[in-house]
């Protein structure tokens, strides 16, 4: 089955203002990827700890990392998100780290139409605790797993802009 991501306008996707595709819902122990050959979302497994994902979770489509996957976002609302939806979002900032030695950077977006969120320009905007939370999940979530992560740097909102153009780019080079 064709997820259909191919049918996504590229003037939907860019730095600024972008897409993501919601696989996993804030304060889920579930754990879904999207299964390349259905298209549906397929349960990867259950956190092994006690932690719930602290916000919704996807990533941008028609993009490609170093991983080989799609770019992964962190995306703030106030309201919980249904899985499987796209939803128009704009960076705030990035966290760049390492999962098992490999670059893993999560991008935090806000959604575009979302007016509680519209002051939030830079991670900086944000309640402190929430980025704590945040970090604190990508630090331990894995533990139990025996995987190592390292936080490298949490930039704000140039920075993120400029990974999203960058896996937006490969991915239209692959």
């Amino acid at each position: 089955m064709d997820n259909n991501f191919n049918l996504i306008s590229s003037d939907r996707l860019s730095g600024h203002n972008f897409l993501v595709f919601i696989e996993i819902v804030r304060g889920s122990k579930k754990k879904y990827e999207l299964d390349k050959e259905t298209g549906y979302l397929i349960l990867d497994r259950y956190l092994n700890t006690a932690f719930v994902y602290p916000a919704n979770y996807g990533f941008i489509p028609l993009t490609l990392c170093d991983d080989n996957d799609p770019l992964d976002v962190f995306v703030l609302t106030q309201e919980i998100l249904d899985p499987m939806i796209l939803v128009e979002c704009r960076p705030i900032g990035v966290i760049r780290m390492l999962d098992n030695g490999q670059q893993d950077d999560k991008i935090i977006a806000v959604p575009v139409k979302d007016l509680m969120f519209q002051k939030y320009v830079n991670l900086s905007d944000i309640p402190k605790f929430l980025l704590s939370e945040i970090e604190h999940f990508l630090l331990h979530y894995k533990d139990l797993e025996q995987k190592v992560i390292k936080i490298q740097q949490i930039e704000d909102f140039q920075e993120a802009v400029f990974i999203v153009e960058k896996a937006l780019l490969k991915y239209s080079k692959r």
